[in-house]
């Protein structure tokens, strides 16, 4: 039954195929038919200058299909990261880098290099020199667990 379509319709059944892909992007959430539907245009704008030919089979088209939607899908993933890697918030989810530079009076002193501070609403451990109590401190570094802010005095 495919095949007959196929054939009634000719090098424009890639066409429909593509503009059916493409119509069900705008209807099902993601971006994966998209690059599909790109390569199915492509073969059947292919389809179209090479109906005639003799090595034009199905298998062919098949195959070209395939073919094209693989690197339609890897240059749409290139595009979509790069669009990504930019960010005018880059520090959005991370809370922690956000205080680099930040000053701050420390809520309980600093002995043996712990201690805690009081940014906004939440009490950050720090580690830093030792400093009593009310001592100005800045924020020059997140530790490595980014749960802890190494601190120097002001």
């Amino acid at each position: 039954m495919l095949e007959r379509i196929f054939l009634e319709l000719g090098p424009w059944s890639w066409m429909v195929l593509g503009f059916v892909l493409l119509a069900l992007e705008i209807v099902v959430p993601g971006v994966f038919l998209l690059w599909i539907g790109i390569a199915a245009l492509l073969t059947g704008t292919l389809s179209l200058q090479l109906w005639d030919w003799a090595s034009w089979t199905w298998h062919v088209q098949v195959l070209v299909f395939l073919l094209l939607a693989l690197v339609s899908a890897y240059v749409g993933k290139r595009i979509s990261s790069s669009k990504d890697a930019l960010s005018d918030q880059p520090l959005l989810n991370r809370r922690s880098e956000q205080l680099l530079g930040r000053t701050a009076t420390l809520a309980e002193p600093i002995t043996e290099g712990r201690g805690r501070i009081q940014l906004g609403d939440t009490l950050w451990r720090v580690s830093g020199p030792d400093l009593p109590v009310g001592a100005r401190v800045r924020v020059v570094k997140v530790a490595d667990s980014d749960l802890e802010l190494v601190v120097e005095q002001v």
